[in-house]
């Protein structure tokens, strides 16, 4: 387990003065660079988002405030991020234009194409100067990707069927009585970590002997548990078809706002904590990847992220964010070191070098 407590960049207010001196501070956005003027506009910026109150957030938060100051229309693209990632790998390749401007991206999923050398080096935005640690994309260079937020795969339930309290364990879950009530995402991703010490393993042994991690998942598969993406997760509770779910606090966090009766734990075994972050691909032409810098660099403003995040109830990459009044001291909203050290963090390279492995084996016990 990495022990991980976010802080400020090492980049000082005074070098950020410096920084944005350089680049012209004209800009309403900040980013100027060697232009003389602001490149043309393009009509709209294509942004690849995930469904649900994932791309409501986003379009509240960064999306619509970007339009407002550039008058420049956001289009959110819907594709899965996993169907995506080969359509730009292809483009950047046949030197062809890629289908989206920006890329919203699970971290490893990002990593992955960065290591491909798809991505374009974002270290000249302005407000990078301004933002924590947890912003930089570990064992890259440079800016690659811009991390965004942080996030917890939670243990969300449904108080009713938890009638003695809450579970403490994801061995709870192998009670017979949730048989058919359960769900996890399609391809395991959050559950791996955790399994491997419900199955008696010890995280050091990632990726080198995850036995005790198919073993316990093996035990789930009985369970017979749902499996889908994010906006199944809150549909499912919604409409009472599951109990308890190995999903990111956003999805339960919606279910509750729309009536439903659900908490959130991180049992004893741990909870996955992961960020997400965002992206553009090489090869569009200059203007438009100007603009495209824009809007993550507007992504980064605090009052950007305040209301994008308060929608999806994660923590940012900006220091002085409110927390969300009901995520105050939340195991799902990590503030402090002793939240920190609670959760499971594996590097991104590990993922990312074993990544499609587990995918395949989780779904290969599942389907089996």
């Amino acid at each position: 387990m990495k022990r991980f407590k976010p802080t400020l960049s090492h980049l000082s207010r005074r070098t950020f003065l410096q920084a944005s001196a350089a680049l012209g501070g004209a800009s309403a956005l900040g980013l100027r660079g060697a232009y003389a003027q602001e490149p043309e506009k393009p009509a709209e910026i294509i942004v690849r988002a995930w469904g649900g109150s994932w791309v409501d957030s986003l379009k509240a938060g960064v999306s619509d405030s970007f339009t407002k100051m550039t008058g420049i229309a956001v289009r959110h693209d819907l594709t899965e991020d996993n169907e995506i990632q080969p359509k730009v790998w292809a483009a950047v390749a046949q030197n062809r234009v890629p289908p989206i401007h920006i890329n919203w991206d699970t971290t490893t999923n990002a990593t992955k194409s960065a290591l491909r050398g798809v991505t374009e080096d974002l270290s000249d935005l302005p407000n990078l100067a301004n933002v924590t640690d947890l912003a930089k994309p570990a064992g890259l260079e440079g800016f690659p990707i811009v991390n965004t937020y942080g996030y917890v795969y939670v243990l969300a339930y449904r108080p009713a069927a938890f009638p003695d309290g809450p579970p403490k364990s994801w061995k709870d879950l192998l009670d017979p009585k949730f048989k058919g009530r359960l769900a996890f995402y399609n391809d395991g991703i959050g559950f791996h970590f955790p399994a491997q010490v419900a199955g008696g393993g010890k995280l050091e042994d990632i990726p080198g002997n995850m036995q005790p991690a198919w073993d316990f998942i093996t035990k789930m598969k009985a369970q017979q548990p749902l499996l889908g993406e994010d906006p199944d997760f809150t549909t499912w509770f919604q409409n009472g078809e599951i109990d308890a779910a190995c999903t990111i606090s956003t999805n339960a966090r919606e279910a509750r706002k729309n009536g439903v009766k659900i908490e959130w734990v991180v049992p004893e075994e741990g909870a996955k904590f992961d960020t997400d972050g965002l992206w553009i691909p090489k090869g569009l032409p200059e203007n438009e990847l100007y603009w495209a810098k824009q809007y993550i660099n507007h992504a980064l403003t605090k009052e950007a992220q305040q209301v994008w995040l308060d929608g999806l109830g994660l923590p940012g990459v900006v220091p002085g964010l409110t927390p969300p009044k009901d995520l105050v001291g939340d195991p799902s909203y990590p503030t402090t070191e002793a939240d920190f050290q609670r959760l499971i963090r594996i590097s991104s390279k590990v993922q990312v070098e074993n990544e499609s492995e587990w995918f395949s084996k989780f779904k290969a016990i599942m389907q089996g």
